[in-house]
C-alpha cells in the first residue's frame, strides 16, 4: 500500500488519542511503516494549517461533545486541506450516545476534500465523571481497535479501497443534546466553569497547560481567561484533584448519566 499514514487528533483526556493511535499503528504495522502523528489539542497546535495530499492515509478523531463533532473545533477544521487523501473517521464518546457526530465528521472531511472509506465510535471514560465508562478505552476496546485496522488495511489492499462508508446519524444535523432535570426542564450548562479547592491546590500549572483552550489563567489558575468546554482535561489531569464542578445542574446531570447509561456499550463500526 503506497499511502503515508497519518494520526491526527483531539484528545483533552486522552481517550480519543488512545484509539486512533491504535488504528493508525497497526494499519502502519501491516504495512512495515511508521506514523505521523498530529495532534491538535492544544492552542498553539491549531495555529498551522494542515494540509495532506492523495498519498496520504488519515486516521481522524475527535471526542463527542452533545452528541456533535465539539462546535468550539469547528473554525480549526475548515482550515484543512485533504487534497484527496483517503480517511478514517473516529468518534470517542462517553457511553451514553454519539447521536449525530460521526456523521457530522465524515461530512466535515468529505467538505474538506478527504474521500472517507471507514468509521469507527469507541467509548472513552467519560469527561464528566470517573465511573461513566470508566477507564475505557479498555482492552476489549483496544482489541475491537486492532482488529478494525487490520480490515481497514485489507480494504486498502482491495480493489474497494476508495469505496465510501454508510454512517448513521440525521441529515441535516440534529440539535446538540440538551441534558435535563428530573422535572424534565433543560439543563444549560453551557456557561459552566470549574472551581478550584485552593487547599490542596499546589499550584503546579498542569490545569493552565493542558487546557485545550487556553482558558486558565496561569497566573492565578483559580481565575478563567475564556470558555469551558467542559472536556475534563484540568480535573483529571489534577495530580492533588483540587479542580472540581460544584454548578448544581451539572452535578444533577453528572449523576443521572451515571444512573441511565450504565449498561456497558460497545463500538460501532462503519466499513460499507
Amino acid at each position: 500500500m503506497d499511502k503515508k499514514i497519518n494520526a491526527m487528533y483531539f484528545s483533552a483526556t486522552g481517550t480519543t488519542q488512545k484509539i486512533v493511535l491504535a488504528i493508525a499503528n497497526k494499519i502502519a504495522q501491516n504495512d512495515g511503516k511508521t506514523v505521523n502523528n498530529i495532534d491538535f489539542t492544544l492552542p498553539e497546535a491549531r495555529k498551522a494549517m494542515v494540509s495532506f495530499t492523495a498519498e496520504d492515509l488519515v486516521v481522524f478523531g475527535v471526542p463527542v461533545i452533545a452528541g456533535r463533532v465539539p462546535n468550539l473545533l469547528l473554525k480549526f477544521l475548515d482550515t484543512i486541506a485533504g487534497n484527496g487523501a483517503l480517511a478514517v473517521c473516529v468518534v470517542v464518546y462517553g457511553n451514553r450516545n454519539y447521536d449525530d457526530a460521526a456523521i457530522e465528521l465524515k461530512g466535515i472531511l468529505e467538505l474538506k476534500g478527504f474521500k472517507v472509506i471507514a468509521g469507527g465510535a469507541f467509548i472513552g471514560e467519560h469527561s464528566f465523571s470517573k465511573i461513566l465508562a470508566q477507564n475505557r478505552p479498555d482492552e476489549k476496546d483496544m482489541a475491537i481497535a486492532n482488529d478494525f485496522a487490520d480490515q481497514i488495511y485489507k480494504k486498502l489492499t482491495s480493489s474497494d479501497s476508495n469505496k465510501p462508508i454508510n454512517v448513521p446519524g440525521n441529515q441535516p444535523l440534529g440539535n446538540y443534546y440538551m441534558p435535563k432535570s428530573a422535572n424534565g426542564d433543560p439543563i444549560d450548562i453551557r456557561k459552566v466553569t470549574p472551581k478550584t479547592n485552593t487547599d490542596v491546590c499546589i499550584d503546579c500549572k498542569l490545569c493552565a497547560h493542558v487546557c485545550p483552550l487556553g482558558s486558565i489563567d496561569e497566573e492565578d489558575v483559580t481565575k478563567l481567561n475564556g470558555i469551558c468546554m467542559k472536556c475534563g482535561a484540568c480535573i483529571k489531569k489534577c495530580p492533588t484533584e483540587a479542580k472540581y464542578f460544584d454548578d448544581p445542574g451539572f452535578l444533577e446531570h453528572k449523576q443521572d448519566i451515571e444512573v441511565k447509561f450504565a449498561s456497558r456499550r460497545e463500538p460501532e463500526l462503519f466499513l460499507t
